[in-house]
Parts: C-alpha cells; sequence; structure tokens
C-alpha cells in the first residue's frame, strides 16, 4: 500500500511537470539567468588554482567506507596541492569538501536546485549555487585537472560518461578520469569492454580512459606523474 501511494504521487507529480511544458515569452527572459550563472562561474573560479574535481552519490552515509574513501582522497589531494571540487550536497560530496577543509585547502561546491532542495553541506568554503544543470557541469570541468569518481546513481553516471564523451570528442582537454571503488565499477567496466568494445561502438583507447584506482595516494599519484609527463612531453617538442 506503501509503495502504491509513492508511485501514483510521483507519478502525479511527473504529469504535472510535463503538463508545464509549454512555451512561453518567459523562455527568452530565461537566456539572462543562464548567463548569470555562467558569469559567476567563471569569475568565482578562474583563480583558484589547480583542483580535482569530485563526484559520488548523496546517499552515502557518513560511517560507510565509501565516503571515509573520499573524505581521505581529498586530504590526499589537498597535501598534493590541489583544491577539491565537489556538487556542494550531502554523501561523497560532503565527504570530499571534508577532507579539503579539514586539510586546510580550497573546499568549493557548485550546489544544484532541486525540487527535494539539496542543502549545502557545512565543509564548504566557496559556494556557487545553479538552477541548470548544464552551466554546473561545465564548471565541474573547465576547472578542474582531474576527475575522481566515486560510487553513485544515476547523477554520478551521467557525470561519467558526459566527461568521457567530452574526452572522446576533443570538446575537453584530455585529463584522469579515476574510478574509486573497484567492487562497484568492474561490473560496469567488463560491460564497456564484453559489449561496446566487442562490438566497436568504442576504441580500445576510449576505454583506457578509465582508471579503476582504490587507494588515495596512488590516486593523486597517478595524476602528479600525468601532469609531469605532459610538461617532459612540451620540453621535448
Amino acid at each position: 500500500m506503501r509503495l502504491s501511494c509513492f508511485v501514483g504521487e510521483r507519478t502525479t507529480r511527473m504529469a504535472a511537470r510535463v503538463s508545464k511544458k509549454i512555451p512561453t515569452s518567459d523562455d527568452t527572459w530565461r537566456v539572462f539567468r543562464i548567463m548569470a550563472e555562467f558569469v559567476e562561474g567563471f569569475e568565482t573560479l578562474s583563480s583558484v588554482g589547480p583542483c580535482v574535481t569530485m563526484f559520488g552519490s548523496a546517499r552515502t552515509p557518513e560511517n560507510h567506507r565509501y565516503y571515509e574513501l573520499a573524505r581521505q582522497t581529498a586530504t590526499a589531494a589537498v597535501k598534493s596541492g590541489y583544491g577539491v571540487i565537489s556538487g556542494g550536497g550531502p554523501g561523497i560530496m560532503e565527504a570530499a569538501n571534508r577532507g579539503a577543509s579539514e586539510a586546510g585547502g580550497t573546499s568549493i561546491g557548485l550546489n544544484i536546485q532541486l525540487p527535494y532542495e539539496q542543502m549545502p553541506n557545512k565543509y564548504i568554503k566557496t559556494l556557487i549555487n545553479f538552477r541548470h544543470f548544464f552551466s554546473r557541469k561545465v564548471m565541474f570541468l573547465k576547472y578542474t585537472s582531474a576527475v575522481i569518481v566515486l560510487p553513485g546513481g544515476f547523477g554520478t553516471m551521467d557525470e561519467v560518461f558526459e566527461t568521457l564523451t567530452l574526452i572522446q570528442t576533443h570538446k575537453a582537454s584530455f585529463l584522469p578520469l579515476v574510478l574509486m571503488g573497484s567492487d562497484y565499477w568492474k561490473g560496469l567496466i567488463n560491460w564497456l569492454r564484453e559489449m561496446m568494445l566487442a562490438t566497436d561502438y568504442i576504441e580500445k583507447e576510449d576505454l583506457d580512459l578509465l582508471k579503476l584506482i582504490d587507494d588515495p595516494q596512488k590516486a593523486i599519484a597517478m595524476i602528479d606523474r600525468f601532469y609531469k609527463k605532459r610538461e617532459t612531453d612540451v620540453n621535448f617538442v
């Protein structure tokens, strides 16, 4: 009975949203709100220095090992000279900001306004609020040196595959993309290999963009090596 009520309420809310999809003159004015989000993001983040962006579920509790893994990884990132950018909410996002804040580093939250009101976590030092996912996503990648992803749901998967697509199509700079929590990700990696790669829908180089690393120190060391190698390569050009 409780499940049917929940499904019924959710269906009603979805129907209400669909019924509102009628073009109006407000759509034109929405452009200015979108522009304002980009301007605020550019002005706030352009001077923060090197950062890593960390993605993961908002539902991960504080006592979960993934929460602690995210916190330790953020701390390691700060000790290596990076700031930390997260989605600004609870769960893995909170753990990332917490690790950065406790280590005395830059702790940035890019919060999104949702129907159920995602509240910013208390470990953020620099907060930007967004109404639109697409402008928020631009800021996640434009000012980051690497992307570190811990287990999550649809939103996290969206962030992983958009990052992959942007790198693959050269719309974003080539950067390290680390998946942490290999027990969670192995099934996805196997599916990508056995289905997408086997049917030639992706190249082996595309799959190689994903790095499975469970140790915080090793993850940050890999990012450091990536940029040291690039500096060396440039010197030899």
